[in-house]
């Protein structure tokens, strides 16, 4: 997938909302929210690319499986989390796009505990 096939469709898509909004503005979020995932569609093969990448670099390393879906998961759950916030921005509910964001620290957070938990167990077995 090229970069300009892109910004293509998003300016194209832009261009068409602009126009959208102003004359049946109900219609502008369903617009936004079906080129937004029609631009995500468009990197699917990068992001398999890009995942495959990195588990075979952490099997080389030796990093455990669990730190590395831990980290995966933490960057999906910011660009998921990113995507909807945008999406309710775009509809104007700000207020919902702060909750989402909130949220999706908080689930981050979540999945931090077991990861803190194990380094503050190795630097325990380091001092005792």
């Amino acid at each position: 997938m090229s970069v300009f096939q892109v910004a293509g469709l998003g300016v194209v898509a832009a261009v068409l909302l602009v126009v959208v909004r102003r004359y049946i503005p109900e219609l502008a979020v369903g617009l936004s929210l079906a080129a937004s995932a029609l631009i995500l569609l468009l990197v699917v093969d990068e992001l398999r690319a890009i995942l495959n990448v990195v588990s075979d670099l952490a099997n080389r390393a030796g990093a455990g499986e669990f730190y590395v879906g831990t980290v995966l998961r933490v960057i999906g759950i910011s660009y998921v989390a990113e995507f909807a916030a945008q999406i309710a921005r775009d509809a104007g509910e700000g207020a919902l796009a702060s909750k989402v964001e909130l949220a999706a620290k908080v689930l981050i957070l979540v999945l931090a505990v077991p990861v803190l938990v194990a380094v503050m167990d190795l630097v325990l077995s380091l001092l005792g």
